[in-house]
């Protein structure tokens, strides 16, 4: 099982605004279809399980639970795993198909990575993305490059320890 990075940047590498926004970035349609990007629901299918930070978790799962239509059902029935230091449960409304990790992470994702499995995707959690990359647990990144300048804001790589060289 691989895991991967999809992630939406700004071309001077912001990930959300000073705000800690999207909006002035990328046009989002809250049904889940990003504008820029329409065959991000096609990317599903090289998937089978989200991994998210407890930040990122707790926005998505106060949205997605309540929603209905084709994306909705992608984002409620693929398997998650929430990477917290500080929740003891995680929940995705009536779905089971979450699961936490608050310990020994980076033993754990080893042991999940070496399951057969589709690859394993990052959404947004850039803390989830520094800790991963320091580590070195990240196989793939996909970054989207929005054409747009913002100056300042979280960048996606701001925490990184040490110099990785990447393939392209």
């Amino acid at each position: 099982m691989k895991k991967s990075l999809r992630f939406h940047i700004t071309f001077d590498g912001v990930m959300s605004g000073p705000a800690g926004d999207e909006d002035n970035m990328i046009s989002w349609d809250m049904s889940g279809v990003v504008d820029s990007t329409p065959d991000f629901q096609d990317s599903f299918q090289e998937f089978d399980t989200i991994l998210l930070g407890r930040i990122t978790y707790e926005g998505l799962s106060q949205f997605w639970p309540t929603q209905s239509g084709d994306f909705a059902d992608l984002m409620n029935h693929t398997s998650k795993i929430v990477f917290s230091k500080t929740l003891s449960k995680a929940g995705w409304g009536v779905f089971e198909n979450i699961s936490l990790i608050n310990k020994n992470v980076e033993e754990e994702v080893k042991k999940i990575k070496g399951q057969t499995g589709k690859d394993m995707i990052i959404f947004a959690s850039s803390k989830l993305v520094q800790s991963f990359t320091n580590a070195g647990l990240i196989d793939e990144y996909r970054i989207v490059v929005h054409p747009v300048l913002l100056g300042s804001g979280k960048r996606l790589f701001d925490g990184i320890t040490a110099r990785k060289d990447l393939q392209a």
